[in-house]
């Protein structure tokens, strides 16, 4: 079952947390004095952690606490905690003082208490300036918050401190294109693939820096490897039609544009998977759970959404992905128990009752995955892809004139949705009004020019429809001779034998379908011998084949 509804997420989202706060002031040794000057801060307000006097160092405003979730809190007020002893503390090492603050700076970022992650960072780089973490999360930081020259300067340092991390240079050549120096950018990337030839987003940002200077060509490659290497980092579309279109392949810009989305490809980084791991509160289990979701790693997901549960039962969306993953590791059982404890709990909670109808149709059980379907519209009306799934299941379950009106509704909101547009045709090609569905077939091919599916179905409509009007032995011919040069399969096969029989040959097609037989029979496809062994026995009596798909390969 897809996951839908799920989003890729690169970093913990912003989650309130509050911290108290102490003031001790310091001797210019850089020693801690021996006597505090500030209690505790009281919970409910801000307050000012103020540094040891003589270092040079700036006070940290730490945020209200009284608000966030109890766990999280502990791990402030631990972190917390142990920066105000280091103050404390007369004998305390810069080093150690400098590790104290930037701790704290991690656990702030993460919760994206952006101004009082920078004075721990930037206290941090002063006490320990040969520590690449304070350098690179303050890259991190402007990056996030501005500005941008900023950002360049402390990913510079942390490059300085470890001028071999794949990561650093991948940020930092982002950071460059994004304020317009792509000649800065394009060798830094380099660099990042003379180090790591598979990374997605090394390749991203070389196909962004050669598309600023025009090299069409050069960014096509890079881009083309990118989408290869993460096909979920959808951002890579647009790009890359831009590629396609300085190049005047329009017909593959348009294809690239229309899948285009916002999510980039990240390089490999321990440091900020490390601070996107930090957190422990439900949210941010469920933002890890969904990056599990994401790579197909369906146990350590389910881990992550079972600690977010612990931490907020009642959490629907939790427990929905709690089942997903469930359901992705083949526990079914499990999964429609997580799904029907959210129905129970939040019976408006959409996603819940989509993904019962998804697990009841792949069950044969159709009567109850259109009722869970129908439900998951009910609450959620504009719920696109419960609709797609409601026409499949209609379409399949004898009632294609329904299933027609519900693809027709996802069309209107969504004509780009590829899955709708293919199940639309074959219902079309149920109600038997080829016609229509050889039209629409032919149109989806001019929009998605490099999915085989819609060339391959519409060559076997051309070959074998019932409708004399429909059929066109010489055109699904060119179709199929294009296919065969790119893959060759069984399903392939079977439509050039109907090819073949559509234009007379008969002893070709026959001699085509035995050699399918062969095939079949040894990969033990006994249900495919069957049906081919009756198309076989019509071209044997020179006859064509009459039925372009079976029950069976109607979606």
């Amino acid at each position: 079952m897809r996951a839908y509804g799920l989003v890729r997420v690169g970093a913990v989202a912003g989650t309130c947390a509050v911290l108290g706060g102490a003031c001790r002031s310091q001797g210019n040794d850089g020693t801690a004095p021996a006597k505090p000057h500030a209690a505790p801060a009281p919970s409910g307000s801000a307050s000012l952690l103020n540094p040891p006097h003589g270092l040079g160092l700036q006070p940290v405003t730490v945020p209200d606490f009284s608000a966030m979730e109890v766990s999280v809190r502990d791990q402030m007020r631990a972190r917390y905690s142990l920066l105000a002893a280091q103050i404390e503390h007369p004998g305390t090492n810069p080093a150690e003082l400098g590790t104290a603050y930037g701790e704290l700076g991690e656990l702030l970022m993460a919760a994206t208490y952006f101004d009082a992650a920078e004075a721990c960072y930037l206290n941090a780089e002063a006490l320990a300036p040969a520590d690449v973490r304070w350098p690179y999360f303050l890259g991190q930081l402007y990056k996030a918050k501005g500005p941008l020259a900023k950002s360049a300067a402390s990913f510079e340092k942390a490059r300085h401190l470890r001028p071999d991390d794949v990561a650093t240079l991948v940020w930092l050549g982002e950071v460059y294109l994004l304020q317009g120096r792509s000649d800065a950018a394009e060798p830094l990337f380099t660099q990042a693939l003379t180090l790591d030839s598979t990374s997605a987003a090394a390749h991203f940002g070389a196909g962004r820096a050669a598309l600023a200077r025009k090299d069409y060509a050069g960014a096509v490659t890079h881009l083309e490897k990118a989408l290869a290497l993460d096909p979920q980092a959808t951002a890579s579309h647009y790009q890359l039609a831009m590629a396609y279109r300085g190049r005047g392949e329009l017909s593959k810009a348009e294809a690239q544009l229309r899948q285009k989305g916002d999510i980039e490809p990240r390089p490999a980084d321990p440091l900020m998977r490390q601070l996107d791991d930090l957190l422990q509160s439900a949210e941010a289990y469920n933002v890890r759970g969904g990056r599990e979701l994401d790579a197909g790693n369906w146990a350590a997901a389910a881990e992550d959404f079972r600690k977010g549960l612990e931490l907020r039962p009642a959490d629907p969306s939790l427990r929905h992905r709690l089942g997903t993953a469930l359901y992705q590791s083949g526990n079914v059982s499990g999964a429609v128990e997580q799904f029907q404890q959210v129905i129970r709990t939040s019976p408006e909670y959409a996603k819940a009752h989509f993904s019962l109808g998804v697990v009841m149709e792949a069950g044969g059980r159709h009567a109850e995955a259109i009722e869970h379907l129908l439900n998951a519209l009910k609450y959620d009306p504009a719920y696109i892809q419960a609709r797609a799934q409601l026409a499949g299941v209609l379409a399949r379950s004898g009632r294609p004139q329904e299933a027609r009106g519900h693809y027709e509704r996802v069309l209107e909101m969504d004509p780009t949705l590829k899955d709708a547009v293919f199940g639309y045709a074959m219902t079309l090609v149920r109600l038997h009004q080829y016609q229509q569905a050889r039209d629409r077939l032919a149109e989806a091919m001019k929009v998605y020019p490099e999915d085989p599916v819609f060339a391959h179905t519409l060559a076997r409509l051309l070959a074998a429809a019932p409708d004399a009007r429909v059929r066109d032995g010489s055109r699904a011919k060119a179709l199929i001779d294009e296919l065969l040069k790119k893959q060759q399969s069984i399903e392939l096969g079977e439509t050039a034998a109907m090819t073949l029989a559509e234009l007379g040959e008969y002893e070709q097609a026959a001699a085509v379908q035995r050699d399918l037989i062969a095939a079949a029979e040894k990969a033990g496809l006994r249900d495919v011998v069957r049906h081919m062994a009756g198309n076989l026995r019509l071209y044997e009596r020179r006859q064509p084949c009459r039925t372009p798909f079976t029950d069976d390969e109607l979606p």
